[in-house]
């Protein structure tokens, strides 16, 4: 249903260092950019290598916010250990912990998730959904 979803953020270089590192666990990086300094529509994209990006970062200096309680991105993580991983480096780059990586029973059997808050207060997770 979706082709792409996207976060303003606050500070572009914050931003793409957080999400450089809690994407790649899961098998995503930069796809794209446009990083011209001084520019105030800088953009970084992110998806599988070699494809279109599915997730992006765009500056909106002094107006980013997060979208408030009860919205969050979910992204597929293809194992349990990358959902550990994102996490970690979650937690490593300014992420706050919302949750750590575990079983989610109530959401099925095998739903495997953590859960952080990024540098602008938007919610995000990772999750896989393959038995261990």
């Amino acid at each position: 249903m979706l082709h792409h979803a996207s976060f303003g953020v606050s500070n572009i270089e914050k931003s793409y260092t957080f999400y450089d590192a809690v994407l790649l666990p899961l098998g995503y990086s930069r796809v794209w950019e446009d990083l011209t300094p001084g520019d105030a529509d800088q953009a970084v994209g992110y998806g599988p290598p070699g494809s279109g990006d599915k997730f992006a970062i765009k500056l909106r200096a002094g107006t980013a916010s997060s979208a408030g309680p009860g919205h969050h991105l979910a992204f597929a993580a293809p194992s349990r250990e990358a959902v550990k991983l994102f996490h970690l480096a979650a937690l490593a780059h300014g992420g706050i912990d919302n949750g750590a990586p575990g079983l989610r029973p109530h959401y099925g059997p095998d739903y495997y998730a953590a859960f952080v808050i990024d540098p602008d207060g938007n919610h995000i997770e990772a999750v896989c959904k393959s038995p261990s």
